[in-house]
């Protein structure tokens, strides 16, 4: 047999037909779709929760200001506040970070150590972590157990982007684009069918029904991935490398020698100072890719909420809901460009998101916008060029990457939008009580 196929296109071999392909990309896309999917429901859910909670104190309900569906409410008492904006008073620090630093921890400190865990074991424990966080919602009888919660959420998608980024390097090309798009679909189809659902059913059991999400994340990678050769025990290469397959590559480390590279057999046995050489080589991409979502969620968590148009048909807690739906569109689309559009030079989109971040902050500070269609339109744009971000990051290194590189390479990269989103959190939170303890203007 030759095996010196490039392992990451080897189902595209004469012995792999058509079908083949396209299951393993569909399996990526449900793969994606389930690992942000439960992440976005649950925080809906947790939301409706919390508010059910603290409906009995009269207070306002905490805002969930994190990662995909970013949705909040203002208490009835919120129209006495003496600040020029419609502010929701109470912070969000806790569900925040409560999203963020187990997704971090993981992202940061993984790829040191994953390779020894095989990825099924991954996905069993995504899954539990998954349809544990519904349960503690579901099931929840104060703060606490919700936030937990969102801590559970966290492991299993911050885990899961971790391992089916690194996955991906066993399989065609193809397949990033599959889990590049289920994720970027999950934003919507997460928000509509739990909206969807809750009207009919109460929040708690409409959070059991998606219990049926984890269980669809478990068939897409036991039963419908074609598993290639390449990886037994569902974990590691085997084989020699084919040099000729990627000549045409540039190597993320110009002075990593290729006598080095072709003496090791597996990702799995590079030394800790090739790891860190190889991060050294990824900061060109995780560097802009922080920066996207830094600008990102500097928008979502700290500048949309007090984008308020009174006179508007939507109440102000509907428009903020419009905001993050059309950002949500934005960033399927984006995601899914990949088969038509490929940017190289993903340093432009970050300078491009930061542009959005001034314009909307003078917006938010000069309250000059006319209309909330203005809005409509840079939230998809801001979605558009967050979704191209991540998938251009993970589409380039996956391609300058040599066969042994490539699985650490991808895990390590995925650090960077946590970082963007960590920093933007740490930055909104503190800007956003400022700009609510301004008095209303004068005219």
């Amino acid at each position: 047999m030759d095996r010196s196929i490039n392992t990451a296109d080897q189902d595209l071999s004469p012995g792999a037909d058509r079908a083949t392909r396209w299951r393993n990309i569909s399996g990526f896309w449900l793969l994606g779709l389930c690992n942000n999917f439960a992440y976005v429901v649950m925080l809906s859910a947790a939301h409706d929760i919390l508010s059910r909670q603290e409906q009995k104190d009269n207070t306002t309900v905490p805002t969930l200001g994190v990662r995909s569906e970013l949705q909040w409410t203002v208490s009835a008492g919120n129209g006495s506040n003496s600040s020029r904006y419609d502010c929701n008073p109470v912070s969000t620090a806790a569900i925040l970070l409560a999203d963020i630093l187990p997704t971090m921890l993981i992202k940061f400190t993984a790829p040191f150590y994953i390779h020894v865990v095989p990825y099924g074991w991954r996905v069993v424990l995504c899954v539990l972590t998954a349809a544990g966080s519904f349960l503690l919602v579901s099931f929840s009888s104060g703060v606490a157990m919700s936030i937990l919660g969102v801590v559970f959420a966290s492991v299993s998608a911050g885990l899961g982007e971790l391992s089916f980024l690194s996955l991906t390097a066993f399989f065609h090309s193809g397949v990033l684009w599959g889990w590049s798009s289920g994720t970027g679909g999950a934003g919507v189809l997460g928000a509509l069918s739990y909206s969807g659902l809750t009207q009919a059913l109460s929040p708690r059991v409409t959070v059991r029904v998606m219990l049926v999400v984890p269980v669809v994340m478990a068939v897409s990678y036991f039963m419908l991935l074609v598993h290639p050769p390449s990886l037994p025990n569902w974990r590691r290469l085997d084989g020699p490398r084919d040099d000729s397959a990627r000549a045409d590559r540039r190597p993320l480390l110009a002075d990593y020698s290729d006598e080095q590279t072709d003496t090791v057999d597996s990702s799995e046995s590079l030394s800790c100072a090739e790891k860190l050489l190889i991060i050294r080589g990824l900061l060109k991409y995780i560097i802009p890719l922080s920066v996207v979502y830094f600008a990102e969620y500097f928008i979502n968590q700290g500048l949309l909420e007090l984008l308020y148009f009174p006179n508007f048909f939507l109440k102000h807690s509907e428009q903020y809901r419009w905001y993050q739906t059309l950002y949500q569109v934005g960033v399927f689309v984006s995601r899914s460009s990949l088969l038509c559009v490929q940017i190289q030079r993903v340093w432009i989109l970050a300078l491009l998101q930061c542009g959005n971040a001034v314009f909307l902050f003078s917006a938010v500070y000069f309250q000059f916008l006319p209309s909330i269609y203005i809005i409509f339109v840079i939230v998809i744009y801001e979605g558009l060029l967050g979704g191209a971000g991540y998938v251009n990051t993970f589409n380039n290194i996956s391609k300058e990457s040599s066969d042994r590189h490539r699985e650490f390479a991808l895990a390590a990269a995925s650090v960077g939008d946590s970082v963007g989103i960590a920093l933007s959190g740490a930055t909104a939170l503190p800007l956003h009580d400022y700009l609510c303890s301004l008095p209303p203007r004068t005219l």
